[in-house]
Order: structure tokens, then sequence, then C-alpha cells
């Protein structure tokens, strides 16, 4: 891990006498006050079985409210009180009334069961588990092509201005995993864009972007989401004594943390290692969903065996 990639931006704006507050960013104190107002926060990321990928969750023909809420039941049963909960720019611009009339019914869902949710807006992760996955969104060429900015940028400031002070919304996951799928710096101006969108519109949720891979390629990636974000906020995929040195850096930015993915092995005790390290430093928690699938996935069987 390079040492350095947490601290770059912070030192450079301290040599050069500027604030570490940037105009449109929740104070400090303002993000501090925010996570004391919050319970415990545990969850996972969550994609109804139904969906093969979160376009196919939120177009009109795929949406499955009873799925949703069967499912959320499962979710709140293994305590959890926060969704993580991937949109995708194609479904907005395909129906952007109805994505946003989808998007109220899931809420009043999630709420019914007690679960807040976070939104991730823009994602440069694919991956595909089986018959289930999340995919690019905006698509690989779109992500360094300036001229499809103004399509992604109404997208954004719709969502944000349209659930701007919704209370059953927990977070606004801007971009996940910037720089995924080799873009690398590809992905730094439609990062920076990102923020700027929602900082027009300002939200009364916080705003965040996570880091996920820590050598020097994503140096600037990485400096800009943490600096950028009101409440801080990473992924841990690696093996689990490797967190506290993450947890430690990130607790540099004097803000509060949330990991808003680990992976959540079933059987060993790295996801337990893991969960102890978030808990010790209270730090938000949510997984990659494995508990939520395998549960499913004994239901199913448990259905099928009566």
């Amino acid at each position: 891990m390079n040492r350095n990639i947490f601290s770059s931006l912070q030192t450079y704006r301290f040599q050069a006498g500027l604030s570490n507050q940037i105009a449109g960013q929740w104070s400090e104190e303002q993000a501090y006050d925010w996570f004391a107002s919050q319970p415990l926060l545990t969850g996972c990321n969550f994609i109804p079985s139904n969906a093969a990928n979160q376009f196919d969750m939120w177009q009109d023909q795929t949406f499955n409210q009873d799925t949703i809420d069967q499912e959320l039941g499962f979710a709140r049963s293994l305590g959890f009180n926060t969704m993580r909960v991937f949109l995708h720019n194609l479904a907005w611009q395909y129906d952007p009334e109805g994505l946003k009339n989808r998007m109220e019914t899931y809420l009043a869902l999630a709420a019914s069961h007690e679960i807040k949710t976070v939104f991730v807006l823009l994602n440069d992760f694919t991956k595909s588990t089986g018959t289930r996955g999340v995919v690019q969104s905006p698509g690989q060429e779109e992500v360094g092509n300036l001229s499809a900015y103004s399509q992604l940028e109404s997208y954004v400031v719709d969502i944000l201005s349209h659930f701007a002070n919704d209370e059953r919304v927990l977070m606004w996951d801007l971009y996940n995993e910037p720089g995924n799928s080799a873009l690398f710096n590809e992905s730094v101006p439609l990062l920076k864009r990102a923020f700027e969108w929602a900082w027009s519109v300002r939200p009364s949720q916080p705003l965040t972007v996570g880091t996920w891979n820590y050598t020097e390629q994503f140096d600037l990636l990485n400096t800009m989401s943490l600096f950028y974000s009101d409440v801080v906020s990473f992924h841990h995929h690696e093996n689990s004594p490797a967190i506290e040195r993450v947890i430690t850096k990130v607790n540099g930015y004097q803000r509060p943390v949330v990991c808003t993915e680990y992976t959540s092995e079933p059987t060993g005790a790295n996801a337990a290692m893991t969960l102890t390290a978030l808990r010790k430093n209270e730090i938000g928690a949510i997984s990659d969903g494995q508990e939520l699938t395998l549960l499913l996935e004994a239901t199913v069987t448990e259905v099928a065996l009566v």
C-alpha cells in the first residue's frame, strides 16, 4: 500500500494556505452531527433475486415490488438497517418519471421494514455471479466522453433534486469504484463533475465516494474521493489485518467513516475480524450482501423441500 495516498491533497492545500473544506461540502461538525443522529449502521448491497443487475431491477418490465418487499424483510431479520442500492443512468434516460416513481415505491417498502438506503448513482465496476451482478453506469466509452456529460448531469441532478429532502435516503454514494474496469485516471473528470453536480443541488443527505484500490495508480482518485466527501467511505476486500491500516488513514480526515462494502465470507473468520475492527472504531458496516444471498438460497431450498 502507498501510505501517502490519503494525505497528499490535504498536505498540498495546507502548504498552499487553502481551507480544508470545499464550498458545497459539509463541515466536519455537520458530518459528525449527522452521524451521531444515526443508529449503528449495518447493512449490505441489495439487488432483488429476480433481477439480473441494477438496470433489470429498475426497469418497468422487471421491477417486482413483491420480491423487493419480501427480501427487504429477510434483510431486516438479519439485523440490517441499511441497504446500498445501485441505480443506472439508462433506466433514467429511458423513463425518468417512471424510475423516480419506482424509487418512491422501493423507499416506501424499505421504510416499512425500518431500513434506510444509500443510493449509488454512477459505477465503474462490473461483475456477474451466476445470474446476478452489477453493470457499469455509464458504459465504458462514456466515462471519458465529455460530450456525454450533459445527459449524465441531467440524470444526477434530477435524482438528487427529487429526493434531496427525503429522510428515507441515508446517503448518496455518487460513484462506485471510480477507475475500475481498467479505466484508472480516465474516470477523474467524471468523478470531479459528479461532485460538482451534487454540490449544485446540495441535498440534505451526505455525499460520499469510497476508496477501493490502494495502489499508486489510484492516488488521484483516492485523494479526490476522500477530500471531497462529506462522510468518508471505503471498501475492503483484502485480508482482515490490512483493514486496521486503512482505518488509521481514513480517520485522519476527521470525518465520520462508513465502510460501504466489505467481503462477508459466510464461514471463515475473516469477515468476523473485519466486522470486529469496524465496530471497534465506530465505523458503519455495509457488506457485499453474501449473507442475504445465502439466506435467500436457503429459503428457496427449504420451500422446494416442503
